[in-house]
């Protein structure tokens, strides 16, 4: 478990603080919700921000939600190592197959224009960095609301708590 640490005014923004925050909201979450198959088959049409994470196959349940934000706390926490060397894999196997190809079609390469392309994917690193950096703050963001949101929603479905909350 990620220990979490208090909030300073000038790290209110980093990506530390808003995995905390999201880790936070979950187990919060987590501790509340103490009988999760009560969740199965409420819709969440009621909640507007959580609709954004709905897809095709999802049914769209609390319950769904529920694992779904359990499961992205699980990933922060440990890792998706699993996930990410199947995804190496594959990867490295598609790979494989186009360097395959590309050597048997083209064998006459220009070693100055990979260089060049080198010196300018080095470059756009740290604006890939920000961009990702950027995305990944908004989407724990929105993840946080909609844990508080699924809390809240619970609390009201069984009575307890406010309905503000």
């Amino acid at each position: 478990m990620m220990m979490q640490l208090p909030e300073t005014p000038n790290k209110k923004n980093s990506l530390f603080n808003a995995m905390n925050r999201f880790i936070g909201a979950v187990n919060n979450m987590d501790q509340t919700i103490m009988v999760p198959s009560l969740l199965r088959d409420v819709p969440l049409d009621e909640e507007r921000e959580m609709s954004s994470l709905k897809s095709d196959e999802d049914e769209g349940d609390m319950y769904s939600y529920y694992q779904l934000l359990k499961s992205i706390r699980s990933d922060i926490e440990w890792g998706v190592r699993r996930a990410a060397a199947d995804e190496r894999r594959k990867e490295s196997m598609k790979i494989t197959r186009t360097n395959s190809i590309a050597s048997t079609s083209s064998s006459a390469s220009s070693s100055s224009s990979s260089s060049e392309e080198d010196e300018e994917e080095d470059e756009d690193l740290e604006k890939q960095f920000q961009y990702h950096l950027t995305g990944l703050q908004a989407v724990l963001s929105k993840l946080t609301q909609q844990a508080n949101s699924l809390t809240s929603r619970y609390k009201q479905e069984i009575g307890i708590g406010g309905w503000g909350q």
